[in-house]
Order: structure tokens, then sequence, then C-alpha cells
């Protein structure tokens, strides 16, 4: 895995890496100084969203099963699936977390979207039985109250992809940047903060940045009336802001109508929110990937092809690996190795080794969240991304970039 490179670790990680024998470990938290380790069979607990909401995340749940089984079948993984329109039922989600309480054998909950309630589950998790490793994937509250909950929280690098997303845009040739989202996201430091990030860095490379509302999936309207609203909005933009325009999106549900408009009609996207060949792309396409299940190699292969026909060689991308496939599969991996004895909570080789399990070869890069408005590091909340694959032109090294400095030190001002 690819080594951080100098100005991010001093910039980042500052004392919380230490060498030794030319590994590097992270500096621990209390919960991480724990004994995780069990004498004895034990059960994880994986929550994710539905296929509808984010299949990716699902999968990789699945794979876990696939290769430690079912736990109503004498296995290891128990799943389950929480409400679409979470943010209405919150409690039933924090119910379906506590109940995996009363499985005496249950040693470690994941949560992949980790979304709002999650740390309020957590925090009754901890109550009823604090044995249980508590993991928040892709965590959607705001990192200082996540951080208190979870042994560890993780995020797809909204601090650095705030800059290396409108830098590959501008590589692709892109004038504009547009930004679809809706005030619930924006609410969410990881997602507003990393929109701030983007303007300043859209208007340092050149870039008109342009910031667009759309409907909530999880309001009134659904996904469907939300999935109608991209479809028939998308002309209209890329006839308002011109073809070699970038489009963004920060929901899932969002992304395969935006693509399918995009390839029909024009318009550049470098990588989805939460990045996979498997993100929009297939629907999008209208492609069936069921002989290339859990190939990503294959799936990326297939999909390239299909965006290369559509005229977007150059103009579309993704990484070469499932973001949510990876959390979910990776972060119970690691969970598990922990409970093993096998893998530290903290340390940063242990964790790529985990996410490495699931995407050989891959380049990753990341570190550890520093709160820009304290200045304090988190030694549990880590974030994490990797280099942007375009179709019909190969990887673009946005792991190896340096992010200016001054885009850590922007503060969160808050969502609408």
């Amino acid at each position: 895995m690819k080594r951080f490179s100098l100005a991010i670790f001093s910039l980042i990680m500052g004392a919380a890496l230490v060498f030794a024998g030319g590994g590097r470990q992270a500096v621990r938290t209390t919960a991480a100084e724990k004994t995780w380790k069990v004498d004895g069979p034990f059960h994880i607990g994986i929550l994710t969203e539905t296929v509808s909401q984010a299949e990716d995340d699902l999968r990789g749940a699945e794979e876990l099963i696939k290769r430690y089984g079912r736990v109503s079948e004498g296995g290891m993984i128990q799943h389950v699936t929480y409400p679409d329109n979470f943010m209405d039922q919150q409690e039933v989600f924090i119910s379906q977390v506590v109940s995996l309480t009363d499985d005496p054998l249950m040693k470690a909950i994941i949560v992949n979207n980790a979304i709002p309630g999650t740390a309020e589950a957590f925090r009754r998790v901890r109550e009823r039985r604090p044995d249980i490793l508590l993991i928040a994937a892709e965590a959607h509250e705001d990192p200082l109250v996540i951080q208190q909950a979870a042994d560890l929280a993780t995020n797809a690098d909204f601090i650095s992809r705030g800059y290396t997303i409108p830098w590959a845009a501008k590589q692709l040739g892109a004038k504009a940047f547009v930004h679809i989202s809706f005030p619930r996201h924006m609410s969410y430091e990881s997602l507003g903060l990393r929109r701030q990030i983007f303007e300043a860095a859209c208007k340092d490379l050149g870039l008109e940045f342009i910031f667009v509302t759309a409907p909530d999936p999880t309001s009134d309207v659904g996904i469907a009336g939300a999935q109608q609203y991209i479809l028939e909005q998308t002309p209209q933009w890329i006839n308002t802001y011109g073809k070699e325009t970038v489009f963004f999106c920060t929901n899932d549900a969002h992304t395969e109508p935006l693509l399918r408009q995009l390839l029909q009609y024009g318009g550049m996207f470098v990588e989805a929110d939460l990045p996979s060949p498997l993100m929009g792309y297939p629907g999008a396409l209208g492609l069936n990937l069921a002989a290339e299940a859990g190939d990503f190699p294959a799936i990326l292969k297939k999909v390239e092809e299909a965006v290369i026909a559509k005229g977007g060689a150059g103009k579309f991308g993704t990484w070469a690996f499932s973001y949510g496939f990876a959390q979910s599969a990776g972060w119970g991996e690691y969970a598990k190795r922990i409970l093993e004895g096998r893998a530290h909570l903290g340390s940063l080789d242990d964790m790529w080794a985990a996410l490495g399990e699931f995407t050989p070869g891959a380049k990753w890069n990341g570190a550890y969240y520093v709160d820009a408005n304290t200045g304090v590091r988190a030694r549990n909340h880590l974030l994490v991304y990797m280099d942007t694959y375009i179709m019909g032109q190969g990887f673009l090294p946005t792991t190896a970039q340096t992010v200016p400095e001054k885009y850590f030190n922007i503060k969160f001002q808050g969502g609408n």
C-alpha cells in the first residue's frame, strides 16, 4: 500500500505515528489500549443500507457472510439492513443496533453507512455491553459526536478529496464544477466542509463552482422522485453550464440518473461521493454484471468498455474498487482480526492490510481527522481515499498529490 506523502504526514499526522522497524503505528486511544482479543467463538454484526440506497455496502456485508457464514446458520456474521427512510425511523434503526447486544457472542458491531442516530445507538450499546467493539464506517454525524461514541470512525477523506476531485476535473479539461446536494447533507460537517473546500479549490484552479439543490431521497418524494428530478434537470444543467463541466452529487441514489444523462447529453464525472465502478454505472449503462460479481477488475473493464462505446473516454472516472464494498468487508475483516488477536485497534498497517484483502494492488492514502476549529487530532477517526481511475485513460495519481495546507485550515461554516 502506498506510503503517506511527507506533506500530508507532517500536516496531519504530526506525532501520531512512530517508526519501528520500517513500520508505522498510530498512537492509540484509551479504547485502543483495551484488550479486545476473545477466547472462543464470537459474532460480528454489520448494519448496511438496502440495495436501493447503497448496494455496494450491502454486497460487502454479503462477502463477509460468504467467507465466514451467517449467524443463523452457525457462522460468524449477523447482517441487518436499516430502513430507506432512516431519517424518519431513527428509533427503528437504533433498536436494530441495540438488539444485537442480546446475543452474548456478539463482540463487534459495524455500521456502514453510519447514518444519524449511530452515535446514540452506540451509546446505548456501550451501556449494556462495553465489551463490544464499535465501528462507524462512513460516519454522517458531527465528527466530535461520533468520535465520542465509536471505537473507530471512518470517512472517505472529505478534506483531501475537496482538493483532489477539482484537481482531477482540471486534468480532464473541465471549466466548471457543479455540486448537487440538499440541506440535510450540507448540515453534516464532513459533506458541508468538503463543499467549502471544493469551492475554494475551484477558485484556485480556475474552475467555476456552481451549487445546485436537488430533492433529498429520504424526504416525501422518496428515491423515485429524487431520481426523476435528476433525470429532468441534468440536460438543462448541461445546456446552462456546458459540456466541459464536471458534475458531482453527494447522494448515491442521485448518481445513476446523473450518469445516464451525462452519458447521453455530455458533461463529465470524476468520481462518486463514495466511488465504485458499481456506483451508478451499471444501471446508467444497462449492464448485467452477474457473471463478474465480486471481480472488480472484470467489472471495471466491462464498465470502461461501455463508457468508451458511449463516447465517454477521458471524461468519466471512479475508484478501481468499491469504497462502500471495501468499508463493509474491510472493517468486518479488521474487527475479526482484532478479536482474534491478529490485529490492533489503531494500527494503520493492520487497517491497510484488512482493506487490502478486498482491494489488491490499490493505492490507498489517508490520515487521522484534525478539527480545523480546535487543531485537535482525533486518534480514532480515519480519513481514506484511493487513486482515481479515468475510463479510457487510466489512473490519475490523486494519492500522490500534495494537498495545500490552507485547505486543512478551512473551518466548517454550517450548511443550508
